[in-house]
């Protein structure tokens, strides 16, 4: 049976269209459509609920220690209320998730991971444990609310004073407050564009949502589903787990070496990332050049030549074109490299492209 977020009713209220999504009833996209939502985030601001995310804390004499052996990032050198990205390997080196990681107290870490690993993380960290540290899932206390896009600031400024606004980018205020709501406000998000993600009590969820979504009228902000938010982190190139990385696939191959620290101490799948190499494998950008569009899980050609598989494809509305990302051979992963993908037995041409598609013009905060 499909979990309900604290926002339930408000989306069914707002005439948004419910679809199950990592085991909670989400909304894919309201009145408005996918594309509309999508162009509001880009140009003015959008309103997610991302409440279906989980939430484990890390406590502890040991917990800094655990971080490293559990993930392939560098946590050392962080200070209180600064984020950190990373993935979490096997020991084969494949991706058991990727999160991310926040720093409260020097023994006091908040990771925030995917909704549909929720329980398997939480498992899997409970495993690895050593030592004195005590892990705990607290998803089921938080809401999470995503504000995203160029009028964000100017918005959450509205609702939130400014000692509670975090100012540099994968930073979090962990004391502030929103329209008076007790939260965590986070530089983050999953759009591409400028934004926050406020972490809360569940049972404020719904004031906060519509003191956000009153706040926001004169800037155009309106609620945004999962369709929105799926083709956002597509033209921002953003990978997502199940799709550009699962069980079999590493960090390396998908293109976040940046998150895997070879130089650190052991950690769990660093023997098998130095053991297979340089990668045989690459995420890229595919542009369709012909007609169709492309989506996952089809086979990707140079040629005669099979050369990898795509991992998600959609049409991105604000670039105006069908794009698509890829695991190819290294080979043929250069910019400029034409190649086709087989959509149903018909074979649809494209570009290889650099990442991102996307990229936001930078916006002066004052």
């Amino acid at each position: 049976m499909e979990l309900k977020t604290p926002l339930y009713e408000a989306h069914v209220k707002a005439g948004g269209k419910m679809v199950s999504f990592g085991g909670y009833l989400l909304p894919v996209q309201y009145r408005e459509g996918v594309i509309r939502e999508h162009m509001a985030v880009r140009t003015r601001a959008g309103l997610f609920d991302v409440s279906h995310m989980g939430e484990i804390l890390c406590e502890g004499k040991d917990a800094l220690a655990n971080l490293q052996m559990l993930l392939t990032n560098d946590f050392r050198n962080m200070t209180d209320g600064q984020a950190r990205y990373s993935p979490m390997c096997n020991e084969n080196g494949g991706t058991v998730d990727d999160l991310i990681v926040y720093r409260r107290a020097e023994e006091q870490y908040f990771i925030v991971v995917n909704a549909a690993n929720k329980d398997k993380d939480y498992q899997w960290m409970k495993a690895h444990q050593s030592g004195d540290v005590v892990f705990t899932d607290v998803s089921a206390s938080y809401a999470q609310i995503a504000l995203q896009g160029p009028k964000a600031l100017e918005i959450l400024r509205k609702v939130a004073p400014e000692q509670s606004i975090p100012k540099k980018y994968y930073h979090a205020v962990f004391d502030a407050r929103a329209a008076g709501i007790p939260c965590i406000l986070s530089k983050t998000g999953y759009t591409g564009e400028d934004g926050y993600e406020l972490y809360l009590d569940s049972g404020k969820a719904v004031e906060l949502w519509d003191a956000l979504l009153e706040a926001g009228k004169e800037e155009g902000l309106i609620p945004c589903g999962l369709g929105a938010r799926d083709t956002l982190r597509m033209e921002a190139a953003m990978p997502l787990y199940g799709h550009e990385m699962n069980d079999g696939i590493t960090p390396l191959e998908t293109g976040l070496g940046f998150a895997v620290k070879l130089g650190k101490e052991a950690f769990i799948g660093k023997q098998a990332l130095e053991e297979k190499g340089e990668p045989a494998i690459t995420r890229v950008g595919l542009k369709v050049t012909g007609r169709g569009i492309i989506r996952e899980n089809q086979d990707v050609y140079c040629g005669e030549r099979k050369i990898g598989h795509t991992t998600s494809g959609t049409h991105a509305p604000y670039l105006g074109y069908p794009v698509a990302m890829a695991l190819v051979d290294v080979d043929a992963a250069k910019p400029g490299t034409k190649v086709e993908a087989d959509v149903r037995g018909r074979r649809v041409e494209a570009e290889v492209v650099a990442l991102p598609f996307y990229r936001k013009t930078s916006q002066k905060q004052s």
